[in-house]
């Protein structure tokens, strides 16, 4: 019964029908309708106009300044979010006596969903570090972030590793325990310090966990939304707009849905492209063991 191939239909069909519907058909009907001039109403009438959408992005200002700061954005979060997970790995693989205590700590960010975290932090980033300079006269560095185009960009990326790095850290720690006790005790025989067994041992051994934790945390910086709007609205003065916040606003505030379709068209494109080079270059790295 178990090689029957019906039970395998049986358990995937939901599965399959779910992705079908909710993800397949609409990605398609949009790149359809990316080829569309036309506000999103049914009753109005659809415009064909080729690849005038795709041409028209190229002059969007708007659209261009909201793709520099999600490079900018995805980057120094990638960055941060990848060197803090590891290190949080590294710490609590070692004899540290709290050490289960502080991978539940450090992972419950990640339960937050993204909206209340965005809030929790607004405030925490508005008015408790403004009410903190004005107490201590540290106003260099406790003001309001938001309200400042190239701090509240560094809040984006404050707020997303605080949240994504304990996720990431599970991965890392996953890794680092595959690694034979034995490698690790050979090295130390054979003289090796911490960090040459890091370099040259550990990081080589856990290059699977870089590929997955390096694909995660481009896709989902480079499509963060919910955080963008609950922080900073895309604020202040456009400057923390994101790819995810133009596309939706293009959308549902100004009514071009083909237009906006084009967008996300777009972006898939970029964002399937750069996360499958990334792939194809780790992959090559990995060592098996």
């Amino acid at each position: 019964m178990k090689k029957n191939p019906l039970w395998y239909v049986l358990f995937t069909a939901p599965l399959l029908f779910v992705f079908t519907t909710v993800v397949l058909i609409p990605f398609c009907i949009g790149i359809v309708y990316a080829f569309f001039s036309w506000d999103g109403l049914p009753l109005n009438p659809k415009v064909f106009v080729g690849f005038g959408n795709f041409v028209r992005l190229f002059a969007d200002q708007r659209f261009l300044a909201s793709a520099g700061h999600t490079v900018i954005f995805t980057v120094l979060s990638v960055l941060a979010i990848n060197i803090l997970g590891l290190a949080f790995a590294l710490m609590v693989t070692t004899d540290l006596k709290v050490r289960n205590a502080a991978r539940a700590m450090l992972f419950a960010p990640y339960l937050i969903g993204g909206l209340i975290l965005g809030y929790i932090w607004k405030f925490i980033l508005g008015d408790a570090f403004r009410a903190i300079g004005e107490n201590t006269g540290l106003t260099a560095v406790f003001f309001n972030w938001l309200l400042n185009p190239q701090f509240a960009l560094l809040s984006l990326t404050v707020v997303s590793t605080w949240q994504m790095a304990g996720y990431i850290m599970i991965i890392y720690i996953t890794g680092i325990q595959a690694i034979p006790e034995e490698v690790i005790e050979a090295a130390h025989v054979d003289g090796a310090g911490f960090w040459r067994i890091l370099l040259f041992i550990k990081f080589p051994l856990i290059m699977q966990s870089f590929t997955v934790c390096l694909f995660l945390t481009l896709s989902n910086c480079f499509k963060i939304f919910d955080v963008n709007l609950s922080l900073t609205n895309g604020g202040p003065y456009s400057s923390t707009e994101l790819f995810a916040m133009n596309i939706y606003r293009e959308i549902f505030s100004s009514n071009n849905y083909g237009y906006g379709q084009a967008k996300a068209i777009l972006f898939f494109i970029i964002v399937a492209a750069i996360t499958l080079v990334q792939v194809m270059i780790t992959k090559k790295k990995e060592v098996e063991m």
